[in-house]
């Protein structure tokens, strides 16, 4: 069969090229046609038609400001599927895209996979109902979603977390210290996000903790996506390394981390490194958030243990004096370290199993082999 992703986050890439390697087992004379990054690229074999880096814009005012990026984007990806005929089309979750694109696909007749359902449970709810209407398939991945579209009278399947399976399969190197030159020191990671806007907006803050923290050495998960010049105009003078395409690693040899909310938070929890979640953009589109927003909390952490197991600092609250104190605590007081392990405890046991990967790909095969 004919497959169609679209992925338009590193996340998304990463899950997205999990799924493939899935397909390729389930399905040996797979063909694959990819709207990604890197991984998926690798995965399948076959080259992006747009690349994530070119499609990641998140905030009201930030996706104003690129419309014509984004309507080009979409034109570019109608185009591309009216050409193959895909027998299937994938969607990995950015839905902000992904569901104009799925209202299309479902005009001309080509079956709809979601792969990570839209976050509609934190605002504009009534966005089910469009759901329901050009999604034939929703493949959950958080536990709660499943009872939400319930209560709207709509069938999915939960196959679990994919972050289980990233982490289950990674080759941790042993040598990571030796291999990128860090001293014996105990590691606070910093992760700004896999997005330049969110990058802009924290490293500044994550930075100035360098002198705060004397004993630590400090490094920064560079996003693959995100060229190396950015950090270093908001690093300036302080000698601190940006590591690529390793940041499981970095969270592996870490004592703490500050972590900007989105997936990272839930890798970092996986992972039973104590965190600090911060988020700082633009006032308009946070004002604008706050005021559609449902949900109490902002990571993913809090969202799946329903209460307050890791620290968000958001906005105004998101200062280098407020992390630092935070993650003071995370460092030299026994029992609050011990507290948001207890909690990450809790995460796991929600959270269940690896083989999300494998579970999508068999269920997406029969789907389509049943209705064909």
């Amino acid at each position: 069969m004919k497959y169609y992703l679209i992925a338009g986050e590193t996340s998304g890439d990463l899950h997205g090229a999990n799924l493939i390697k899935a397909l390729k087992k389930e399905d040996p004379e797979a063909e694959f046609h990819i709207v990604g990054g890197d991984q998926m690229k690798e995965a399948a074999g076959v080259p992006v038609l747009i690349h994530t880096s070119e499609m990641a814009f998140m905030g009201f005012i930030e996706v104003l400001m690129n419309l014509r990026s984004i309507s080009k984007n979409l034109k570019k990806v109608k185009e591309d599927i009216q050409k193959v005929q895909p027998d299937c089309l994938i969607l990995i979750d950015f839905p902000g895209f992904n569901m104009k694109i799925a209202e299309f696909a479902k005009k001309i007749g080509i079956p709809v996979n979601y792969y990570i359902s839209p976050k509609i449970w934190a605002w504009n709810q009534k966005r089910v109902y469009k759901i329901k209407k050009v999604v034939d398939h929703m493949f959950c991945i958080l536990p709660f979603e499943v009872k939400f579209y319930k209560e709207f009278r709509y069938d999915v399947d939960y196959v679990g977390n994919p972050l289980l399976d990233a982490i289950s399969a990674y080759k941790f190197q042993p040598d990571f210290r030796e291999k990128n030159g860090l001293d014996k020191s105990p590691i606070i990671a910093l992760l700004p996000g896999s997005r330049k806007m969110e990058i802009e907006h924290l490293l500044p803050e994550m930075v100035d903790l360098y002198n705060r923290f004397p004993a630590h050495q400090l490094v920064i998960a560079g996003a693959p996506n995100i060229d190396l010049s950015l950090y270093q105009r908001y690093i300036g003078d302080y000698p601190i390394p940006i590591i690529f395409d390793q940041t499981y690693d970095l969270l592996n040899n870490a004592e703490a981390a500050v972590v900007t909310s989105g997936t990272a938070t839930l890798e970092t929890a996986l992972l039973r490194v104590p965190q600090v979640v911060v988020y700082k953009a633009n006032p308009i589109s946070v004002m604008i958030a706050r005021q559609v927003i449902k949900v109490q909390f902002i990571s993913l952490v809090n969202l799946i243990n329903n209460y307050l197991s890791v620290i968000e600092l958001i906005q105004k609250d998101c200062t280098t004096s407020n992390i630092a104190d935070e993650l003071g605590l995370l460092i030299s007081n026994p029992e609050h370290r011990a507290s948001v392990l207890e909690n990450y405890d809790v995460l796991m046991e929600k959270m269940g199993t690896p083989g999300a990967s494998e579970k999508t790909a068999k269920l997406i095969v029969e789907y389509m082999k049943a209705e064909n």
